[in-house]
């Protein structure tokens, strides 16, 4: 009995293989992120996002305003419609792509020995079902690119160090401008990379090439050249790099910086920085983490503790403490101090040094993410990923059996709520979901589509412009306030839409009938039962509502 039992455990050991099992993970991050990718409406951002694109594409009308973030997303996206047409699939396909891609480059860092095969599966596992990670890789936003663009300069810039070779300067550089062109606050995680390397080369920690001064030029030349590339629109409007009137002549360059690009992307953050205008405590992004991401977040405290207290150092301190306690002296006994050392000679022998630098780097990369998305004034549910991405290695930093079993425990939790987030087609009361489009407006533009003229009297419409995109648009006439009944009426529409705070009691010859728009999560109306919200996930939202009037056909 007992030889059958360990011939099937050899088995079981002999088929699941470290490749198999990553393999494994790579068709469930998959499969999580394709799978009914069209379930739910279009994100009020996602709905912006892909309407101009499909202009880029129809009119070729894109030039580069810093409210809506880098050219990167606009021109790949129109990419997809041209080659697979213009829909909500569609739209979210090369999200979905970056995001399934994380995962193979955390196999590139265990390539290079920074990580053991049970990191590496774990991580990847973290990835493939974290429900931020699913969530945000199902939506047609720029953080998922820019994420992929910078974990991609991050393993490129160890292959580089490691390696020495020149192609990977072409990646960096790619990686670089990639994620430039994606999001504004790119430069600010830049300097949080690029700062470690600094320090790390110059405590000579790394080394560079011979021809590292001439690799940095071309690096910089390449990202300069792909960047005013895309922030022009393919040199179409040179006004975004070098501003408007820009000339050269004898007496020197002249032009009006205030419209360059550049000028307005700082104007306007810095704006929106110190206006606070989706504004939040420093410790915004905490809730979110124990909401989705919390056996990440527990080992990721413990992981933080261990890199800080690695080697003699905790020890130590741990021992005088206790001599103060016990005998009111800091001073430890000869024996302590051989313990420690004894300690500190056993751990140098099981420390692996590659592997000790790259988790310093992942530490280092965690806390000023977070820190910075802290400081920032502008609080958002999709910035949490650019922390969670360095939170899950830094979660598996000395992995043992112990902290292996809650990691695989924990990963109930983290599909549940990955379920709950991603995968219901019904508006759900999260903080995830930021300002999301009601399941409602399914039965609004069902209406609209079988009425042959629509008025809408409202500010708040988006995702409409999407969904009636091109020629569709044609039949509605859209007002900026809501205007006399008998001007609403006589065009005799089938449809009427007004803002519910601005609505008319009735109209004559009309049903009338509430919708939601657009819904988020509520803290207000939750604040006094957070617990009871905690376990049961249900609660009051936030919405804003819309009045659908349609024409009485029994009056």
């Amino acid at each position: 009995m007992q030889q059958a039992a360990l011939f099937s455990y050899n088995k079981i050991r002999q088929f699941f293989t470290f490749e198999r099992v990553f393999l494994l993970i790579l068709i469930i991050a998959f499969i999580l992120r394709f799978w009914q990718l069209d379930l739910k409406l279009l994100h009020h951002d996602e709905a912006i996002h892909s309407w101009f694109s499909f202009q880029l594409l129809t009119k070729n009308t894109w030039i580069y305003d810093p409210s809506y973030h880098g050219p990167f997303l606009y021109f790949v996206t129109a990419g997809m419609f041209s080659a697979l047409g213009d829909s909500d699939l569609v739209a979210r396909l090369l999200p979905v792509l970056f995001g399934f891609l994380l995962i193979p480059l955390v196999y590139c860092i265990y390539r290079l020995g920074y990580i053991d095969r049970n990191q590496t599966l774990i991580v990847g596992l973290f990835i493939a079902i974290s429900p931020d990670m699913i969530y945000f890789s199902r939506f047609l936003r720029h953080d998922i690119f820019m994420l992929f663009f910078t974990f991609l300069l991050i393993v490129t810039l160890f292959y580089y160090f490691e390696r020495g070779q020149f192609r990977y300067v072409f990646i960096a550089a790619i990686a670089t401008a990639g994620a430039l062109c994606c999001k504004e606050e790119m430069p600010a995680l830049l300097l949080i990379i690029g700062s470690y390397f600094l320090i790390s080369l110059w405590w000579g920690r790394y080394s560079l090439p011979q021809r590292g001064k001439r690799d940095f030029i071309i690096f910089t030349l390449l990202v300069i050249a792909l960047c005013c590339t895309l922030y022009t629109g393919f040199w179409g409007h040179p006004e975004t790099i070098v501003g408007e009137n820009f000339g050269i002549e004898a007496g020197g360059v002249h032009f009006d910086y205030t419209t360059t690009g550049w000028y307005q992307a700082v104007d306007h953050w810095t704006e929106m920085h110190n206006m606070q205008r989706l504004g939040g405590p420093w410790f915004y992004y905490l809730p979110f983490d124990l909401l989705y991401e919390l056996p990440i977040f527990i080992l990721a405290i413990i992981g933080t503790i261990q890199i800080l207290f690695s080697g003699s150092g905790f020890s130590l301190f741990y021992r005088r403490v206790r001599n103060w306690i016990t005998f009111r002296q800091f001073q430890i006994s000869a024996g302590d101090l051989a313990a420690v050392s004894t300690n500190q000679l056993n751990r140098a022998h099981q420390t692996n040094v590659k592997s000790e630098e790259f988790f310093r780097f992942c530490l280092y990369w965690m806390l000023l993410t977070m820190a910075f998305y802290a400081y920032v004034g502008e609080k958002v549910p999709w910035l949490i990923i650019p922390q969670l991405l360095p939170m899950c290695f830094v979660a598996v930093y000395k992995l043992n059996w112990q902290k292996m079993a809650l990691a695989l425990a924990g990963c109930i939790f983290l599909i549940v709520m990955a379920w709950h987030v991603a995968y219901i087609p019904a508006d759900f009361n999260e903080p995830i979901v930021q300002v999301q489009n009601s399941e409602d407006m399914r039965e609004v533009i069902q209406l609209m589509e079988t009425s042959d003229k629509v008025i809408i009297a409202s500010k708040d419409y988006w995702p409409l412009p999407w969904y009636f995109r091109g020629d569709r648009w044609d039949k509605i006439t859209l007002f900026s306030s809501v205007p006399e009944e008998n001007k609403l009426i006589e065009k005799h529409p089938g449809v009427i839409i007004l803002h519910d705070t601005e609505s008319l009691p009735s109209i004559e010859g009309y049903d009338k009938k509430t919708y939601k728009l657009s819904y988020w999560f509520s803290y207000y109306d939750n604040d006094k039962r957070l617990a009871d919200y905690y376990l049961h996930r249900d609660g009051k939202m936030g919405s804003i509502n819309i009045d659908i009037f349609t024409p009485n056909l029994t009056g």
